[in-house]
């Protein structure tokens, strides 16, 4: 369609006269003034979405007036503020969690975008797709859109402010993706980089998105200071724009920190207001939220009655709106509700239902397909980057070319000896990578083999069969403890020496259990360690545990023990030492050699090749020492494995 311009003079008066009309707010008094304004609008025609803004903006958030001029911008052909107002229209739909109707009109209008050859409104596009397939949990879709979107930004050599809002819009979408993936050092580095094109914009609210999602960060670490502190700095910002959103989701968040310190009673203060704020709003997944985390606080002071109500209001809206994440929680809580008033039959119930749904959003974020666009996007950046370094390059090569053949030989030679030493570091870099990644991969399974589990599960069932339902319900919760544990520590390079001690504290109740409750497993920690700010690799000591359960003391007769003692050693060092009273080295050699089935044993190696890979930060190496122990007639009385672990 065709487009009728007016000359030059006429469309820049109009439009200044419209800028007038917007900045002194007449649009919004009187009907006649603003179709005359969105007249002039289409007339004028201008492309950034700054200026298009900037008459537009008192309308945004009002269907019926963007209606109408989406009918003006169709009929004129007027694609760049139809982008726009298809953009404004969607993120209205967005706002109350319409998230079908919503995804329509970014579509249409990123289609719109692209007919308009718009660049800066193509971005925008992709960028409020990527929201709405983040919000939906549809993660690839999300990461897809967002990283087109950036590439895209940074492909433009000088890009306006309306091009760096939108490369903060995809950094912050990328990070909040490395957030949901628990890949939270990732999602701290790009949070970080938004907020310093945030400050470079004096953007306010996306300085309040980005503190609030650092604070998250940090309260999943653990950091509940720093997590309290960028809640505060949102909420600030929050309160400088005005944001009523932004007030509601600083609250519960702060009120959720407020929870795990024991301040109970703020914490529901906080959230009681936030509900109200929240029903205002009419977005469905903040309310889902607040009741949640509302139910979970009463869940914590024994209000059962009280918690419940909230909890099952919040499980009635996800299930309406189908949030899997809500449903998730909702259900956890619940059953921990029930359980703790002895009702194991329906908190088992809810535990199936949450573990149900907790599938659903794991299938859901398709991890394993993510981390690997994650690692392809962070490649292709990078593979960017050294293509537009050559461009450059060999425009420099042409300037210099007819003067200085000589200097264009030694710069091509210079150029590529750094390309191959730069494909060589890359080359060690993956190398060290795929390595690394192949020890944690192993470790893992050697943690969850397959004789553990079901062993586990079996013994638990004998409890369910024998209908000792306590037994039953205490060493399930652990068995699942243990795992989550597992999981969790094996998508970390290094862990708290606490963590660590309690994970193999769980370990051992489990295996013991197959053991008769016959093994005295104790341990010690001297008192000069502060086991809370000790990092060791994550996983470490279970293979070293499962060596002396299985091959010292499954073949022994009478008292059996194993002893775990954390002390110092020398300068930079402590000791780890696992001690067993088995049947020592040699004799279960010869057992095992007797035995139809052998077991192998492969963690001990795979944790001895963790140890070097961590001990190459530190000024010292690791150290596995293993001593045989004999009584006074020279007979085995068991094995003593000591691990000298550096701690500089």
């Amino acid at each position: 369609m065709t487009r009728v311009t007016a000359p030059l003079p006429r469309r820049l008066g109009t439009f200044l006269l419209s800028l007038f009309w917007a900045v002194l707010g007449l649009s919004q008094d009187a009907s006649p003034q603003l179709l005359a304004q969105m007249d002039s609008l289409v007339l004028a025609a201008p492309r950034t979405y700054a200026e298009i803004d900037l008459v537009l903006r008192p309308i945004r958030k009002d269907t019926a007036l963007l209606n109408t001029f989406i009918s003006k911008a169709k009929a004129s052909g007027y694609l760049d503020g139809l982008a726009y107002a298809l953009n404004q229209k969607g993120r209205v739909y967005r706002g109350v969690s319409e998230y079908t109707e919503a995804l329509s009109l970014f579509q249409e209008a990123h289609r719109t975008a692209i007919q308009a050859k718009n660049v800066e409104f193509e971005i925008y596009g992709l960028n409020m797709m990527s929201v709405v397939f983040r919000r939906t949990e549809a993660i690839k879709s999300a990461l897809d859109y967002s990283q087109e979107a950036l590439e895209l930004a940074e492909a433009i050599p000088e890009p306006s402010t309306g091009i760096k809002r939108s490369m903060n819009v995809s950094l912050n979408s990328i990070a909040n993706i490395y957030k949901l993936l628990e890949q939270y050092d990732l999602a701290i580095e790009k949070y970080r980089e938004s907020i310093a094109l945030d400050q470079e914009l004096n953007n306010k609210l996306g300085l309040a998105i980005n503190h609030q999602n650092l604070g998250e960060c940090y309260e999943a670490q653990g950091l509940l200071d720093e997590a309290l502190e960028n809640y505060d700095q949102s909420l600030a910002f929050n309160e400088q724009i005005d944001s009523e959103k932004g007030r509601v989701i600083c609250y519960y968040s702060i009120a959720h920190v407020y929870v795990h310190q024991g301040r109970t009673q703020e914490a529901l203060s906080l959230l009681r207001t936030s509900l109200e704020k929240a029903k205002t709003l009419g977005d469905q997944k903040i309310m889902a939220t607040v009741l949640t985390n509302l139910g979970w606080t009463y869940l914590n002071i024994g209000e059962y009655a009280q918690a419940e109500a909230e909890l099952t209001k919040a499980l009635e809206l996800s299930k309406t709106y189908h949030f899997p994440s809500e449903m998730a929680e909702a259900n956890k809580f619940l059953s921990e509700l029930w359980i703790k008033q002895d009702n194991y039959q329906k908190g088992m119930a809810f535990y199936k239902e949450y573990k149900n749904f907790e599938e659903e959003t794991n299938n859901n974020l398709n991890l394993r397909y993510v981390n690997d666009m994650i690692q392809r996007y962070e490649s292709e950046k990078r593979a960017s980057q050294i293509e537009r370094l050559a461009q450059e390059n060999e425009s420099v090569r042409q300037r210099l070319r007819k003067n200085q053949t000589m200097l264009l030989v030694s710069g091509i030679g210079i150029l590529l000896i750094a390309g191959i030493l730069y494909i060589l570091y890359r080359q060690y870099q993956l190398n060290s990578e795929k390595k690394l990644l192949t020890l944690e991969q192993t470790m893992l399974r050697s943690q969850m083999n397959p004789h553990f589990l079901f062993n586990s599960l079996n013994s638990i069932k004998l409890y369910i069969i024998n209908n000792e339902q306590k037994n039953a319900v205490h060493y399930l919760n652990k068995f699942s403890k243990l795992v989550r544990k597992i999981l969790e520590a094996s998508s970390q390079r290094e862990i708290s020496l606490a963590e660590e001690l309690e994970t193999i504290a769980l370990y051992m109740n489990i295996e013991n259990i197959r053991f008769n409750d016959e093994i005295n497993f104790t341990i010690t920690v001297d008192d000069a360690i502060d086991v809370h700010q000790i990092k060791i690799p994550s996983l470490i000591l279970q293979p070293f545990l499962e060596n002396a359960l299985w091959h010292g003391l499954s073949s022994k007769e009478g008292e059996k023990r194993i002893a775990l003692v954390v002390e110092p050693g020398e300068k930079g060092f402590i000791n780890i030492g696992i001690t067993d009273n088995g049947v020592g080295r040699d004799q279960a050699e010869r057992i095992k050699q007797n035995k139809v089935l052998k077991r192998k044993s492969v963690g001990i190696d795979i944790t001895k090749e963790r140890l070097a890979n961590f001990s190459k930060d530190f000024l010292n190496s690791f150290a596995v020492e293993i001593i045989d122990l004999y009584d006074g007639n020279n007979a085995p009385e068991g094995t003593r494995i000591v691990l000298h672990i550096p701690i500089e």
